[in-house]
């Protein structure tokens, strides 16, 4: 009985702590046996739906929802030199996203629940800018700068 106390316990405790930890990261809602839908060439890639442009003077203001599936639309086209208003929701609690960060901006806010938070800033250059959580952006989107 000496062996099952020195070996087995132990790993039962490590396999039972590696459970927990696990189950307390960050977690998105995915299927592993849905297969992702391949863009054919009749129909393009989706994209947040376009919206009105802003008054002159103003930002434009563009919703963004943080859900089960993460940041939502996603990708959003911006235009280089344009101020946005972003205007976030979190909605569920079952995600890590609880902030959005956008390293290049020196923007790290804080997304309460069920409370919309605005976030304003002006893209200074093209390409594609990833943001996400504080968790290494586990959970992300893209806004698409042209």
């Amino acid at each position: 009985m000496p062996f099952f106390s020195k070996i087995i316990k132990p790993l039962l405790a490590l396999t039972l702590a590696a459970a927990v930890v696990s189950a307390q990261g960050c977690t998105k809602d995915s299927k592993p046996d849905a297969k992702p839908a391949e863009p054919s060439a009749a129909a393009p890639t989706a994209t947040a739906p376009a919206q009105p442009a802003a008054k002159p003077g103003e930002p434009r203001t563009i919703a963004l929802s943080v859900t089960e599936k993460g940041y939502e639309p996603s990708p959003v086209t911006l235009k280089q030199g344009e101020p946005v208003k972003l205007v976030l929701t979190r909605t569920t609690d079952q995600t890590c996203a609880t902030e959005i960060v956008l390293e290049d901006y020196n923007i790290n806010t804080p997304l309460p629940l069920n409370q919309p938070v605005e976030v304003a800033f002006t893209p200074n250059k093209t390409g594609k800018l990833v943001y996400g959580c504080a968790m290494g952006k586990m959970i992300s989107g893209v806004f698409m700068v042209e």
